[in-house]
Parts: C-alpha cells; sequence; structure tokens
C-alpha cells in the first residue's frame, strides 16, 4: 500500500487548526459567568490537554524550521522560500 504523506501533512496543519479554535472557544466559555462550575472545570481540563499537544506541535515545527534554515544545501545568499507561513494579504 502506498503511504499517504502529502495529505497527512495538509490534514496534520487543518487539524492544528481545528484544535486551536477549540482552545479558543473553550476559552470565550470559561469566562463566562453563567458556566457552572462542573462545565467550566471540564472546559479547563480540555483546554490544558490541548494547550499541551499544540505546544508540542509548536516546538516540533520550530525545530523542522531550524533544520531547514542551517540546511547544508542552503547557500548563504539564498533566502529561505516561507511561503507557508505568508498571511495570504
Amino acid at each position: 500500500m502506498a503511504k499517504k504523506t502529502a495529505p497527512a501533512k495538509s490534514g496534520n496543519m487543518k487539524n492544528f487548526e481545528e484544535r486551536l479554535a477549540r482552545l479558543e472557544k473553550l476559552g470565550e466559555q470559561i469566562r463566562k459567568t453563567d458556566i457552572p462550575l462542573d462545565e467550566a472545570l471540564k472546559a479547563f481540563e480540555e483546554g490544558i490537554r490541548l494547550a499541551r499537544t499544540l505546544e508540542s506541535d509548536l516546538e516540533k515545527i520550530e525545530s523542522r524550521i531550524e533544520v531547514l534554515m542551517n540546511s547544508a544545501d542552503a547557500g548563504a545568499d539564498e533566502s529561505p522560500d516561507l511561503e507557508l507561513f505568508d498571511s495570504g494579504e
């Protein structure tokens, strides 16, 4: 069977963005004054788990960027192509 490398990478990025959006939603939910304490605690616990996995993913991304930036293939005069990080403006 062939491995699905490219779709998995874009899927991972989408998954990261979905988890980040969920974390933001949980933060908004916790800030509400009318939320019961047990629901707030559950949202907080889920948020902590999400934050830890997102932080781990960011560390992996940073490491990968460092490897790419320090790659022997990159010439000293070459600028890296960081199109992935463009805001699309």
